[in-house]
């Protein structure tokens, strides 16, 4: 038999092997999924429990026929694992990493459709219970930071950017009328404009 013969009959043994591995892989899922049901027909056990469980055991037998699989066809089955673990690894800091923004933009969304507040309204985000927190009015509302605007006692107003996600982290309070906190400091503010009105004429 010439080498090229054998080298032939020799990838197509490995190839062989390698599907004979992913139909075992599928009759083994096949026959388990069958048996984890019948199971929990015969002894009560919640559906979405068989379902999870049968989930998890076919992603492992299949995980564990493809690495099979690629061991059958020349490719060691540690390069595959740690290639797959390291781009495993990248993609669970990067999701990380954007959950935050990624959180505030879905709360951005929620917030302008489910209208807890509006666009100049008075409110206060509690910190725990009934302590006070931060409070003002509302000014704007973009995907990341709801602007509340603030006045001080001095006169002085001042904004407060808030991540979304932090409204529905905490409970929010949230006035029909203007609040007496913001009168009175609408009033000092507006009084301070008359004097020094007077003042310059």
């Amino acid at each position: 038999m010439s080498p090229t013969i054998a080298q032939g009959a020799y990838a197509a043994m490995k190839l062989g092997e390698a599907l004979a591995i992913l139909v075992g892989a599928w009759l083994l899922t096949t026959l388990l999924r069958q048996l984890v049901r019948r199971v929990c027909v015969r002894y009560d056990i919640a559906p979405a429990f068989g379902l999870g469980l049968r989930r998890v055991l076919s992603t492992l037998i299949y995980i564990s026929a493809l690495l099979l699989f690629l061991n059958r066809l020349g490719i060691s089955g540690s390069v595959v694992w740690t290639t797959l673990t390291g781009f495993v690894a990248v993609g669970a800091v990067a999701f990380f990493a954007a959950w935050s923004v990624l959180s505030n933009i879905f709360c951005a969304f929620l917030i302008l459709t489910t209208r807890p507040f509006r666009l100049y309204d008075h409110i206060e985000v509690l910190e725990n219970g009934d302590k006070p927190g931060l409070r003002g009015r509302v000014v704007d509302i973009n995907f990341i930071y709801t602007t509340l605007q603030e006045v001080h006692g001095d006169g002085e107003d001042s904004v407060l950017q808030v991540p979304n996600s932090q409204f529905f982290q905490r409970t929010t309070r949230r006035w029909r009328q203007e609040p007496a906190w913001a009168r009175a400091a609408r009033e000092k503010t507006e009084h301070a404009a008359d004097w020094q009105d007077a003042a310059g004429r």
